[in-house]
């Protein structure tokens, strides 16, 4: 009650006509800010930081492990033997892998939304690069049990980062799936009061995975642990 909805209208603080055509000629008395993301690595060395980015930048630099890198493009924190000690993982880094003189479509890792499965899978790789260079640096173990060389994996755009659920009310949603970093990709898979449902289990399952519940790690699990990748980047026998 008391609430107006103004759609199809670009948010401008800085032009009078933006106020007056919400009714509002003499500006608001509080202002509430709701939209998009912003950075707070303020604890990092401005060398470490994007310049560019959602919110304006100051996004935390990694290389293709995940390791935090400068903006000259070398690793920033490594040991004697040029292992990468410090890596950043969900929406604490920039999203992407660039590369210059090429489009973000052509970047190593395209832009990746800020979204709770990519900084998991993102965890998962970087926990598994700590436990390879703890393996090769401490314990001189310098190959998997297949006998490979071991080395830090590399992250991938991830396919679930392409999968997205969005509450619109208690008993409406909608569940897009198959997006990737190309606009307009994606397709409408779920939606109505079945993807309500849906969100609801997606929900309750992470709660109790978070809780350590059988439940749902048993749900979760190989989401991010799969032990063979037929598609999506990453690599075919698992991290």
């Amino acid at each position: 009650k008391g609430i107006k909805e103004f759609y199809n209208l670009k948010y401008n603080a800085k032009d009078p006509a933006f106020y007056k055509g919400i009714g509002l000629p003499n500006g608001p008395d509080k202002e509430y800010i709701c939209i998009g993301v912003k950075a707070s690595n303020y604890f990092m060395p401005s060398e470490t930081l994007s310049e560019k980015g959602p919110g304006g930048g100051g996004w935390i630099l990694m290389d293709m492990t995940l390791a935090v890198k400068t903006r000259d493009g070398k690793a920033w924190s490594t040991d004697e033997q040029g292992y990468s000690r410090i890596y950043a993982i969900g929406d604490c880094n920039y999203g992407c892998v660039d590369e210059a003189g090429k489009k973000p479509d052509d970047w190593p890792i395209p832009p990746i939304p800020k979204i709770s499965y990519p900084g998991e899978e993102e965890a998962v790789i970087a926990i598994r690069n700590i436990e390879k260079i703890d393996k090769l640096v401490f314990r001189g173990i310098k190959t998997d049990a297949f006998g490979y060389p071991l080395v830090p994996a590399k992250m991938h755009w991830p396919w679930g980062a392409g999968m997205f659920a969005t509450s619109l009310g208690p008993d409406d949603a909608c569940f897009v799936a198959g997006a990737n970093w190309v606009k307009n990709s994606g397709l409408m898979c779920v939606w109505g009061s079945p993807c309500a449902v849906q969100k609801e289990i997606i929900e309750a399952s992470k709660v109790d995975e978070c809780a350590f519940g059988i439940v749902g790690r048993l749900i979760w699990h190989f989401v991010h642990h799969t032990p063979v990748h037929l598609f999506g980047g990453g690599p075919r026998w698992g991290y």
